[in-house]
């Protein structure tokens, strides 16, 4: 297991339910099997990341399949540049949606040999994947400082999550292959419409990564028509233009039905070989 103290960097040997480093810090499993590895005083506020409110919108918005062309799109660009990794990381994995979905797509290339470890700062959202995906790894910890050793990881994906690269570069092994998928130029356009007078597009320039080779990127664009209520209340509830919509506009929205641009920006990234950077 790759899991480090996020106190003092030493490893993490499981004992019974428990994780314990040779400094004597220890962190309990949950009940429902995952570890929380953000100490008290590496937080910034009481609790961290997304509610659960808003994980709740993202999960039944994701159980719809809305977003499912991307996660088979990852899922495939995965399959095709390292189809025999062993160690995969969902970097900023919320409820784990689509960790389990590229679990369940590797573990048929890698002869099953493969684990997945699930990391996010938000414990909602990790309890929420912990309690539905037993098979994954899932850890409470921050994206900044995250709880694994120097090369450590094969294959990791990073679906709109913040990162640093010098984390990046020392958890990926030499060789391994970093998914991102970040928004395209249009995506959520018709909803920014409704906000700004003015609404940008998003930026176009590719994602260069220090100690990274830029291996190729993928652009997925299609149509979101949603008509029912529920869908659409979890759609505004899961996106960062919630708070900039007043109660008015909502409803609107909900009476009217919503037709909005899905555009993502995947790119595919290989770690450098060399020792230095």
């Amino acid at each position: 297991m790759p899991y480090i103290c996020p106190i003092c960097s030493a490893p993490l040997t499981l004992f019974d339910k428990s994780w314990v480093c040779p400094q004597r810090h220890q962190f309990d499993n949950a009940k429902e099997g995952y570890v929380n590895l953000l100490p008290v005083q590496k937080k910034k506020t009481k609790d961290p990341g997304d509610n659960k409110e808003m994980m709740i919108a993202r999960r039944e918005f994701l159980n719809k399949g809305f977003y499912q062309p991307l996660s088979d799109k990852v899922n495939q660009l995965a399959v095709q540049y390292h189809p025999q990794a062993e160690t995969l990381l969902d970097i900023g994995c919320g409820e784990g949606y689509y960790s389990h979905r590229l679990f369940e797509t590797i573990q048929k290339t890698s002869a099953g040999q493969c684990q997945l470890f699930g990391l996010d700062i938000s414990k909602s959202a990790i309890k929420s994947a912990a309690k539905r995906y037993s098979d994954l790894q899932f850890c409470v910890a921050s994206v900044f400082e995250m709880p694994f050793a120097d090369n450590s990881i094969d294959l990791a994906i990073r679906i709109y999550a913040p990162s640093k690269v010098e984390e990046l570069q020392r958890v990926m092994k030499p060789g391994s292959i970093l998914i991102t998928v970040s928004p395209g130029p249009m995506h959520h356009y018709a909803l920014k419409q409704k906000i700004y007078s003015q609404p940008r597009l998003h930026p176009q320039e590719s994602l260069v990564l220090e100690g990274f080779h830029y291996l190729s990127h993928e652009s997925l664009s299609y149509q979101l028509t949603l008509s029912q209520t529920d869908d659409i209340q979890h759609f505004l509830s899961m996106t960062p233009y919630a708070w900039k919509l007043s109660d008015m506009q909502k409803r609107q929205i909900i009476e009217q039905g919503l037709e909005c641009e899905i555009d993502f920006k995947i790119e595919i990234h290989q770690r450098e070989q060399s020792a230095t950077d």
